[in-house]
């Protein structure tokens, strides 16, 4: 455990030690703002409560979060620096889950610079802090799993462009799965075990209740699982690699 959080500790350092991770969380800021305050109408509401700033997050990962991800194995294996790598006394698991440890907080670092809506909604009114508080460990969960796809797709190319472009058309098809047109469409010919079927496997559909407030076993697993499976995937890719 300990190798894995050294892996974690240079890899968010480095994050930091170049302009992406500032760079991606300004954009996360600004993107968050104009989701909330723009398009999801916060004032016209009239409603005390982050409903019109959750109900983006799986839009706005869908872009942002592969952009962080497809440096995680696609830059070590383009500079030649994963040979280095794995010349470490450091398993593969363990460089693995320290990549995706690093990233990840650097995900909930963006999460927790957006307190400022918190403290706003709670000005202008009298929120449930608590359904606010389990939005923001849902999303935090979620992009998890937005991050590990998007390491695995790294895992397979040294072309970051690749990369990127393969985790956001994966991503959008879990994402799309849930989504109304996709489901009203499915209602017309296919059995309700295929519809329900494909809902479960969507981001959008297990975010929409813990958004709510409504934290329940099934959605928390989904994602935990989904997480593990694309890592384990992703460390299976990289071994073959090795092998090779």
């Amino acid at each position: 455990m300990n190798e894995t959080f050294i892996i974690m500790r240079r890899e968010f350092s480095s994050f930091f030690a170049t302009p992406v991770a500032y760079i991606f969380i300004a954009i996360f800021l600004v993107m968050s703002g104009v989701f909330t305050f723009l398009i999801g109408d916060f004032y016209a509401r009239g409603q005390a409560d982050l409903l019109s700033f959750f109900n983006f997050h799986p839009w706005l990962y869908l872009f942002l979060v592969p952009a962080i991800s497809m440096r995680t194995w696609s830059e070590e294996r383009k500079s030649g620096t994963i040979e280095l790598l794995m010349t470490l006394p450091f398993t593969t698991l363990q460089i693995m889950l320290g990549k995706f440890f690093a990233a990840w907080l650097v995900l909930g670092t963006c999460l927790l610079l957006t307190f400022p809506l918190w403290i706003s909604v709670n000005y202008l009114g009298d929120p449930d802090n608590g359904i606010i508080l389990s939005a923001y460990m849902g999303s935090w969960l979620m992009s998890g799993a937005f991050l590990a796809l998007g390491i695995c797709m790294s895992a397979l190319t040294k072309n970051q462009i690749i990369a990127f472009m393969l985790a956001i058309v994966i991503s959008f098809l879990f994402v799309l799965a849930g989504s109304p047109v996709v489901l009203d469409t499915l209602q017309h010919w296919a059995p309700n075990l295929v519809i329900d079927t494909v809902a479960s496997l969507s981001f959008l559909t297990h975010f929409q209740d813990i958004s709510k407030g409504v934290i329940t076993l099934n959605d928390a697993l989904f994602y935990l699982i989904f997480i593990v499976v694309c890592l384990y995937a992703g460390y299976v890719i990289i071994e073959q690699k090795k092998a090779n």
